[in-house]
């Protein structure tokens, strides 16, 4: 059997990483899966609880099967998924052999404009499952183990899809694929499970450039988003150094 590619997008909620999936999809050449890792974490484990997910009762739900259900689908050609960290923490720094079969990525956002689209859906969210101190956990984790994740910026995409979608497919060992940054057609069929999570990247062709003002457009909705849910000025401010170390360590055109 040959051991195809598997190519890990490390995000966190809110970070575009669905956008940056369906690009992956659109390629054409890539086994797609949207958030495997997902099910060990709120219904095997029963971490946590989020709203407008459709269990799917076929889907493996413990991180071992999950993983080997990746690993068989990489038996037939490459895989693409995209999954929170936080749902792969302690297991994956304790899997050596998984994480060497991994092409590693990590996307993260602006703080503000995360957590402020985060509280729309969600407005009971916990301070883990903001997403962007587990990136950083399994960032160092891989980092220890040998492995060079390649980071990338949510802004930096948007601003240059290009260039950045290059990069990704460079350190995935794979041809640019040009072409995928636009798409048509209906969404993805296993996007049904989550379907409320992916308004914006369901009604889209391609990946929507920023207004100009977009970081002071964060901010306020961030501060509109605080005055009713005031800690999330706390998950704020326990995430920015995480996001701001990730940040220093990211690819730049």
């Amino acid at each position: 059997m040959t051991d195809h590619p598997i190519i890990a997008l490390w995000a966190h909620p809110r970070s575009m990483s669905t956008a940056t999936e369906r690009v992956a999809r659109t390629r054409g050449d890539l086994d797609c899966a949207h958030e495997p890792f997902m099910y060990d974490y709120y219904v095997h484990r029963r971490a946590g609880h989020t709203p407008h997910f459709d269990v799917q009762p076929d889907h493996p739900t413990r991180y071992s099967s999950i993983r080997d259900m990746l690993l068989e689908r990489a038996g037939r050609g490459p895989v693409f998924f995209k999954d929170m960290a936080y749902y792969v923490l302690p297991y994956l720094p304790e899997d050596a052999a998984f994480a060497a079969r991994l092409r590693h990525v990590f996307l993260v956002r602006d703080p503000h404009a995360a957590l402020a689209s985060y509280h729309g859906l969600d407005a009971d969210f916990t301070c883990e499952e903001a997403g962007i101190e587990a990136q950083w956990r399994l960032f160092e984790a891989l980092e220890g183990m040998g492995h060079a994740p390649l980071v990338l910026r949510s802004e930096d995409i948007r601003a240059n899809p290009a260039a950045m979608m290059r990069a990704l497919w460079d350190h995935a060992e794979l041809a640019d694929a040009p072409g995928a940054l636009n798409w048509d057609g209906p969404p993805p069929e296993d996007w049904a499970q989550v379907s409320a999570w992916h308004a914006a990247a369901t009604g889209s062709t391609s990946i929507r450039p920023m207004a100009a003002d977009h970081a002071e457009r964060a901010i306020a909705r961030f501060e509109a988003a605080a005055e009713v849910t005031p800690r999330l000025r706390e998950v704020l401010a326990h995430h920015q150094p995480f996001y701001e170390r990730l940040c220093a360590r990211a690819f730049r055109p």
